[in-house]
This record gives C-alpha cells, structure tokens and sequence, in this order.
C-alpha cells in the first residue's frame, strides 16, 4: 500500500499511524480536501475530532478505509450499495451504509448507519491500510472553508493534532453523499451526475 509513495511520505504515514494508536489526531490529504484522522473504532478519540472541529454531536463523521473490502469488515451494505461501493470506490464520494456494531454510536450521531470514504489518494489509502478505519472529515474548525494544502490549516487544528502529512495541494472539491438504497443524494459533489446516471440505471 505504501509502495507508490516517496520515503518521506513513507516515515510521515508511519508517524501518522503510530499517532492514531495512542489515540491521536492526524492531518492528511485526500483527493478532495485535507481530512482530520483518528481512530474511528475509538470513541474517545472520535470525540476528540468533534473538539478540535467545534463540530455538533449530532452531525455524524464518515469512516475511511483503506479498501471496499477493508470497508465490509465495519458496515453492512446491501447488495445494490456493495455494487455501488466497488463501481465509485475508491473516489470522491461518501457512500452510506449500515453500520456494524463495532461502529461506536459517537461517529455515527448515534444512527445505524455510516458514511463510508476510500479515498483515491496513495497518501490516505495507505495511512487507512497501516492504522485502520480512520474518521474521515475536513481539517478545518466547523464553519470554516476546507483545506486545500496544509498552509491553510487553522492554528488551532495545527496545535490540535500530533501529525501533518503534507501531500501538496488538493482538488478542493467535497466528496458526493450518497446512500445507494434510498437513492437519495445528500450533497453533490465531484462527479455527482455519474453517480445520477448509476443510481437511474440500476
């Protein structure tokens, strides 16, 4: 999983990991914005994503995982959302699915359901591959702009984490929401009108 990337992204990922097993929070890139990590089985460390954000308890953060896969081992997709999951992952978009127990109410607000990423960048893959399902939402203070390269990150979400995984600038654009089942596309985001012609075609 790390293989594509540089020796220094390599011992940065490292860190990153390591920081995620004590419970720490990490700043990483995806191919849509950065993403605020931790471990997404913890819940103590889940709430500690909701501090540093200042973000309400009862909006829910998304679980990334290193692969579909991976993906199933936390979550209960339908068939219709597995098909969805392996056509559009990894990419942009935040697939919601059935939750397994494992799953601590924390991330979920509580709901029996979870927004699943597998990001399409070597840098977050591989941090989700060496440390787990990691929680996957912005790195910004709720309200804020996203983050589009790690000199942009507000001061106290820098001084919040342990480690910043610097991977150059991202797209910019959100990541599309989207729970395969109902069919219902909570926020459009990068390629929302495929994902429209999949939903109409299956």
């Amino acid at each position: 999983m790390t293989r594509n990337l540089s020796s220094t992204e390599r011992e940065a990922v490292e860190r990153a990991a390591d920081a995620v097993a004590d419970g720490e929070l990490v700043v990483y890139p995806t191919e849509t914005v950065y993403g605020l990590g931790a471990d997404a089985l913890d819940p103590g460390a889940v709430e500690s994503v909701f501090d540093l954000k200042g973000r309400s308890r009862e909006n829910p953060l998304s679980l990334g995982a290193a692969s579909v896969d991976d993906a199933l081992a936390y979550t209960h997709p339908t068939e219709r959302a597995e098909a969805f999951m392996r056509e559009f992952l990894p990419g942009p978009v935040t697939v919601v699915v059935e939750r397994d127990e494992v799953v601590p109410d924390v991330l979920t607000a509580g709901s029996d359901r979870v927004g699943v990423r597998v990001p399409d960048h070597p840098i977050a893959l591989a941090l989700a591959d060496r440390a787990g399902p990691v929680t996957a939402t912005s790195a910004n203070r709720s309200g804020a702009g996203s983050v589009r390269r790690v000199d942009e990150l507000d001061e106290p979400i820098r001084e919040g984490v342990a480690v910043v995984v610097d991977g150059g600038e991202t797209p910019g654009t959100e990541s599309t929401v989207v729970d395969p089942v109902s069919g219902d596309i909570h926020r459009r985001g990068a390629g929302a009108d495929e994902i429209e012609a999949w939903l109409a075609a299956h």
